[in-house]
């Protein structure tokens, strides 16, 4: 069946988990594509082997090449670039589309566009942001949806892919979609039902430039909003985000808080996560949706991670009951803030995941007395404020990784009297080490917290190599 795509030049930008079936997709469409890679490696050459016998023009290291009488960096004809998330939006190959007239669209933009193609009623999206906790946030969500017998899938930057979602065969009645600040950069046309922004802490700023394109990028998915903007009242920049947002008219603000909710908003009070938003006479009434112990874990920002999952529920129109069931079914992913033993009495917790300051801030306010296993590679971070508002929880710190002098120089500063074991090394085998120097600092009661506040890569392959390193070295303590 001809489409809107059928006989045009689209030139996909970047292979990979999202170029791939972008290309894909838009040769089965009818279009002409050319894949632009500026890598060439063994992956991309297999990649690039698929595509190739299907139809697909694909060139390997020459992302930024031009053909003949074309703008620089721009294949020859090109009507549309769907790019792949990574590509910063100042690579040549978008400045010259800009200087062409040329749109350039993400792969989330295409997926938007795609729903319905086939002639079935798109599935609305539930959309999640943020720093941190988009992952865990949109799982706790998928599961509420499924606990209300709904048909739905996690997707975007997780599970399932947006093309793959709005494309293949299987039919949702919702969608809950995690998004990152590269994808809502390249959506402009993307509305959801209803969207959340979790939180906002300086990340990913050499992509975006500035910390002010970050957080525009991040409240993109506000715009037209349908029914609810979920925003978290403990951090006043993503209300600022939902005042600034052109929704559509009787979409509301709905906040979520740890504290006692007020009118439109969701909360805890006395245990239980309560809706004071989704009920009548909301100024009077308040609906009991679940125990914080339905949380796992019922850490302070997992807590807030249920409460804006349940507000996009309850946007949806879940019952309270589906939301409890969800929450209690939910089993969240490895290395985020995952218990892994009790030993003489102290707790080990594995957060590798915490990647940067603001994960790991939320990590070390979810205990009273801390050995704090920490290090790696800093990106660019400062540790200053983290430590300053975790000295009184730290009983000691272990520090590992390539930039480990940046924590103990702040640590010098902000909790001298935290005694401080410094491991000059950085091969995996430190972790085992620094699981036993743990031990000797802790005492019964404490909890040893794998939460790096830094990436792994200088160690090991990736965060999640790095907790199970940890997990194995108490697993040895306990033997």
């Amino acid at each position: 069946m001809p489409s809107e795509f059928t006989g045009k030049h689209v030139t996909v930008a970047g292979l990979g988990v999202s170029g791939v079936p972008a290309a894909k997709v838009l040769h089965g469409l009818g279009a002409r594509v050319t894949v632009v890679n500026d890598g060439d490696d063994e992956r991309s050459r297999a990649q690039a082997a698929q595509l190739e016998a299907l139809g697909v023009t694909v060139r390997l290291g020459d992302g930024t090449a031009s053909d003949s009488g074309s703008a620089a960096g721009l294949p020859e004809g090109t009507e549309l670039i769907v790019t792949a998330p990574g590509w910063k939006p100042t690579h040549p190959l978008f400045t010259a589309a800009e200087q062409a007239g040329v749109p350039v669209w993400g792969d989330v933009e295409l997926a938007w566009r795609l729903r319905g193609l086939d002639g079935r009623k798109p599935a609305p999206w539930l959309a999640v942001t943020g720093t941190n906790g988009k992952t865990t946030t949109v799982q706790m969500l998928a599961s509420i949806l499924k606990a209300a017998g709904l048909r739905t899938a996690a997707v975007g930057n997780i599970g399932v892919s947006l093309l793959d979602a709005v494309t293949g065969e299987e039919e949702y009645d919702v969608l809950a979609v995690e998004l990152s600040s590269y994808q809502l950069h390249w959506a402009p046309s993307l509305r959801a039902h209803s969207a959340t922004v979790l939180n906002l802490a300086p990340d990913h700023l050499d992509w975006h430039g500035s910390m002010e394109a970050y957080v525009a990028d991040k409240g993109r998915i506000y715009e037209g909003n349908r029914v609810a903007c979920v925003y978290n009242v403990a951090d006043k920049a993503t209300e600022d985000l939902v005042r600034a947002a052109d929704v559509e008219e009787g979409c509301r603000a709905v906040g979520f808080t740890l504290g006692t909710p007020g009118p439109s908003q969701l909360g805890v009070v006395e245990g239980l996560l309560v809706d004071r938003a989704f009920v009548e006479d909301r100024h009077k009434n308040a609906q009991e949706l679940a125990e914080v112990s339905d949380v796992n874990p019922p850490a302070p920002h997992n807590i807030a991670n249920a409460l804006a999952a349940a507000g996009l529920a309850r946007a949806f129109g879940v019952s309270a009951a589906a939301v409890r069931d969800g929450l209690r079914a939910f089993t969240p992913d490895a290395h985020r803030i995952a218990h892994v033993a009790d030993v003489d009495g102290v707790s080990y917790v594995d957060d590798s995941k915490a990647t940067n300051t603001h994960a790991t801030e939320a990590s070390l306010a979810a205990y009273e007395s801390i050995v704090w296993i920490a290090g790696g590679l800093a990106k660019g971070a400062t540790f200053d404020e983290l430590v300053a508002g975790a000295a009184k929880r730290l009983r000691g710190a272990v520090l590992i990784g390539a930039d480990r002098a940046l924590i103990r120089e702040a640590l010098a500063r902000h909790a001298p009297e935290v005694p401080v074991v410094d491991l000059d090394r950085t091969d995996t085998g430190a972790m085992l080490q620094a699981v036993q120097e743990a031990r000797r600092l802790a005492r019964p009661g404490d909890t040893v917290l794998l939460a790096p506040a830094c990436a792994s890569m200088d160690m090991f392959t990736n965060y999640n190599q790095r907790g199970d390193a940890f997990a194995q070295a108490v697993r040895e303590l306990g033997a």
